[in-house]
């Protein structure tokens, strides 16, 4: 089965940053072919109208941080109705990790791995095949850097039958990163400063989202595995 990823982060991995927080998700989807671009083609039009709205050009990135709160609002309550959508993200609580990081890059790759281990895989039906068909902001990535993740998710999940692709975009001109740095941020602000996106934690799905804390074993939001029929064994992301 394929599954396409779409990520992005949110807050400093740099060991010299005073945040406490650091956030790498975004959403995947599964099923058919058409699957992860239904999606897409939701955000990308409420967007487009946004930006009309606000008189912006249509090839401007509207970014998350300049988004009102009922811009936020109208994109998560419209894209967690569409099937085969699940947001996910894992929260990395640096004051509680008891060694620096010394290279952002190496510690991305580590977070992805997270990401996949704590919050995508527990969700998916175990002794299957998956093809992870991942997009990436490519902003924080330097050319030498381009192989380094799918070489390193390829080799740690060997054991499994996974296979991992990745292509890394400029979120300006890819809806799909641009909608990942949505729910990222808001995964990220809420540990951050929570009053920020407290209307749009109350109005999540709980069975379209899932967020880990690292470290630690805690989780937020859907805990049941995917079968394509909703399921009451969730706990609240907010």
């Amino acid at each position: 089965m394929k599954i396409w990823v779409y990520i992005d982060e949110s807050g400093s991995i740099h060991k010299n940053s005073n945040t406490n927080y650091f956030a790498i998700g975004g959403y995947f989807a599964y099923g058919d072919e058409f699957a992860h671009t239904r999606i897409m083609n939701k955000y990308k039009k409420i967007n487009k109208k946004h930006k009309k709205n606000r008189k912006m050009s249509m090839s401007e990135e509207l970014k998350t941080r300049n988004m009102t709160l009922n811009e936020k609002l109208e994109l998560i309550t419209h894209i967690q109705k569409i099937d085969n959508f699940i947001g996910c993200a894992i929260l990395f609580d640096k004051s509680h990790m008891r060694k620096q990081i010394a290279q952002s890059n190496i510690f991305f790759n580590y977070g992805v791995k997270i990401l996949f281990k704590d919050t995508i895989l527990p969700l998916l039906p175990e002794d299957e095949t998956y093809e992870f068909i991942l997009s990436i902001d490519n902003r924080n990535i330097s050319v030498g850097q381009l192989n380094d993740l799918e070489k390193f998710l390829n080799t740690e999940f060997c054991y499994f039958d996974y296979s991992f692709s990745i292509k890394y975009y400029d979120s300006a001109s890819h809806y799909g990163i641009q909608l990942a740095d949505l729910i990222v941020n808001t995964m990220y602000m809420r540990s951050k400063d929570r009053s920020f996106v407290e209307p749009i934690l109350n109005t999540l799905d709980t069975s379209k989202f899932r967020l880990n804390i690292f470290p630690g074993k805690i989780y937020c939001g859907r805990a049941t595995k995917l079968s394509m029929e909703k399921s009451s064994e969730l706990t609240k992301v907010g």
